[in-house]
């Protein structure tokens, strides 16, 4: 086995700023950057929605005054950052950084053959929500690559994305070739209700029956008599789960219970279940979303083996966060709870990405691993 040479690379830098304009975050950001990691080549650059028009000159103040050339990143609904949570707040937050110049490609769209060269790869990625297209593309580039990780940037305003260039639209990101080991988790924000059910009959993104019953009774039966007493309840807590075929865990997919029509007994999801496909109904529950955290960041503990972590991606949905344990920063800090100090920089997402699949109400997290001690 070879040796990793961005292992011995220096830990990347992350910084943040906060500012009414464009202008003073980036400045206050850059401050707080300096001074570059030795041979910083590479950066990521995110912005929270209230500066989505000033992409492109975030990217340009930031690639001149630094002279790195290769960003990646963008506009999203909140940023996770190592003092933790920004929602609301005009920031911005960048991390810098030195990779092995023939080891990465920032891409917009497709690999463009780059990962023949350097097959398996990992995608950092960030897509559009607004394109219907986009969790096929996630199909296609993690069978070109090898795994993705990533999310969905923000739905509002001009080009959110950014590869190089502001753009929007499929995927935009960087590819890290097999010369650099990169570890990634992903932790669930939901848990079961019950059994895993089979689709007997449906309509596009309307499921009618379930098991042969009404779909409506099903689910009625997994929420418990309280809550199906009065279904409006359920708005934003009971969602539905799409087991992943063919994996070895309880890996499922979460899409939003978007209507039920209780004088048919059917139900809407935000997605098209076929006849003869499966689901389950899920809870969003704080515990067990700490619980999972907790446990996929242990098994990244142990894979470290007592490395250091040179630079760390965090991609949470935008339900998870403050909305979801009650108060701000409680994912950072379980981070730092469990991996201790390292440059930690992410995002709150439409849709998180891991390996070739779009997710909900999950997080991902990707780390680069240094050189033991």
């Amino acid at each position: 086995m070879t040796a990793d040479p961005a292992s011995a690379l220096p830990p990347f830098r992350v910084a943040h700023g906060k500012g009414e304009h464009w202008g003073t975050a980036a400045k206050a950001c850059l401050d707080r950057l300096n001074p570059l990691p030795s041979g910083a080549n590479f950066g990521f650059l995110y912005a929270t929605e209230a500066f989505a028009p000033n992409l492109s000159s975030l990217l340009t103040f930031l690639r001149e005054t630094t002279r790195i050339e290769h960003w990646v990143g963008g506009v999203a609904p909140g940023l996770c950052v190592d003092e933790g949570e920004i929602r609301d707040d005009g920031a911005v937050a960048a991390m810098v950084g030195s990779l092995p110049p023939d080891q990465f490609r920032v891409f917009i769209g497709d690999a463009g053959g780059w990962t023949k060269r350097h097959f398996p790869c990992v995608g950092l990625v960030h897509g559009d929500p607004r394109d219907p297209e986009v969790p096929q593309a996630i199909v296609d580039l993690a069978a070109e690559a090898g795994f993705l990780a990533g999310g969905l940037m923000s739905a509002a305003g001009p080009a959110a994305q950014l590869a190089g260039i502001a753009t929007d639209g499929g995927l935009a990101g960087v590819l890290l070739g097999s010369g650099i080991e990169v570890l990634t988790g992903m932790t669930q924000g939901c848990a079961p209700l019950g059994d895993i059910h089979t689709v007997t009959e449906s309509w596009q993104g309307v499921v009618m029956a379930i098991d042969g019953r009404p779909a409506l009774d099903v689910l009625k039966e997994e929420v418990g008599e309280l809550l199906a007493r009065d279904l409006r309840r359920i708005a934003g807590y009971i969602h539905v789960g799409l087991p992943v075929e063919g994996d070895d865990g309880p890996d499922y997919q979460v899409r939003t219970l978007i209507g039920i029509d209780p004088n048919q007994g059917w139900i809407a999801i935000g997605e098209h279940v076929e006849e003869g496909g499966k689901l389950m109904f899920v809870r969003r529950d704080a515990n067990a979303a700490r619980t999972d955290l907790r446990r996929m960041l242990t098994g990244l503990k142990e894979r470290l083996d007592g490395r250091p972590i040179r630079a760390g991606l965090y991609v949470s949905c935008t339900g998870r966060g403050e909305h979801m344990f009650g108060h701000p920063d409680a994912e950072p800090d379980l981070l730092h709870e469990v991996l201790g100090d390292f440059p930690l920089i992410g995002f709150f997402a439409n849709g998180e990405i891991s390996h070739d699949r779009l997710y909900g109400f999950t997080g991902v997290l990707t780390l680069l691993p240094g050189a033991k001690p």
